[in-house]
């Protein structure tokens, strides 16, 4: 069995070597996740839009959040599991925050939370780790906040929009979060966010950060939608799936599953002795 990955093992990789985490939401993907050897898996809020068939994160609940994070603990991975908060699951108060992070811990049995936000979520930032529960920041391309943003666009692409990002930044370590992910941002602006902060950064958002994610669909091909730029994929199992159905279904067309070695079988005399009692009850 794998040592457990804990926040001081992630914060002590700072300097190396690289931190992987891909996504996952349920116990099957957490498993492989896992034996693939993840540094931390991120039950995130994208569940909404790759397993559940939304446009956008929004939909996601607090409930189907900590379902889904709960059955990725169940798993037991070596990895650290992160808890991605969802969209006003942290906006409406701080004690709500709390309460629901809590939850994520408490019911979900994830080992830290990640929320969404610079400066204005600081005071719920200090909250949560006044309850003991470990912080992870996000900042640039924050899905959470589409409407605002206008879409899914790069963000800190000018001098002073750059700038304000670094401000959070540095915000965000001063509250305590003990790692930021950095998504849709140029990648000299990852470079200097992760040079400034001592705190890991794990990216998408250009090579320099000391950590990349994905979403395990974008990865394994299972997700048949436009993928992102920064997306590369490592397989294309959906056709893989596509053909195995297609091979099953011809099959049991053909009559040919299943097999003599695949039924289960009874004795010949109770055989025999089912079809008289049956004959007797005609």
């Amino acid at each position: 069995m794998r040592e457990k990955v804990t926040v001081p093992a992630i914060q002590a990789r700072k300097c190396g070597p690289k931190i992987k985490m891909v996504t996952a939401y349920d116990a099957p993907s957490a498993r492989i996740a896992d034996r693939a050897g993840a540094d931390m898996i991120l039950v995130g809020d994208t569940l909404a839009h790759v397993v559940l068939g939304y446009d956008d994160t929004l939909p996601a609940t607090v409930d189907v959040m900590i379902h889904h994070t709960a059955a990725v603990a169940r798993a037991k991975p070596g990895a650290l599991i992160v808890g991605d908060m969802p969209w006003l699951s942290y906006h409406v108060s701080v004690e709500e925050a709390v309460r629901n992070a809590g939850r994520f811990i408490r019911e979900g049995r994830a080992e830290c939370v990640k929320l969404e936000g610079g400066r204005k979520r600081l005071a719920v930032i200090e909250a949560i780790l006044a309850a003991e529960i470990p912080v992870m920041g996000h900042l640039g391309l924050t899905p959470q906040s589409i409407h605002v943003m206008g879409g899914y666009r790069v963000q800190g692409k000018r001098a002073e929009a750059a700038r304000e990002l670094v401000t959070d930044a540095h915000a965000l370590v001063a509250a305590g979060v003990f790692a930021i992910v950095l998504e849709g941002v140029p990648d000299v602006l990852a470079q200097i966010v992760t040079q400034e902060v001592p705190v890991p950064t794990i990216g998408i958002a250009g090579p320099h950060c000391d950590g990349q994610v994905l979403v395990y669909h974008d990865v394994l091909g299972l997700y048949d939608g436009r993928v992102p730029k920064f997306v590369r994929q490592y397989a294309h199992l959906a056709n893989v799936a596509t053909e195995a159905l297609q091979g099953f279904f011809a099959d049991v067309q053909a009559g040919t599953f299943p097999s003599d070695a695949e039924s289960y079988h009874m004795d010949e005399e109770s055989a025999r002795t089912l079809r008289i009692l049956m004959r007797n009850e005609e």
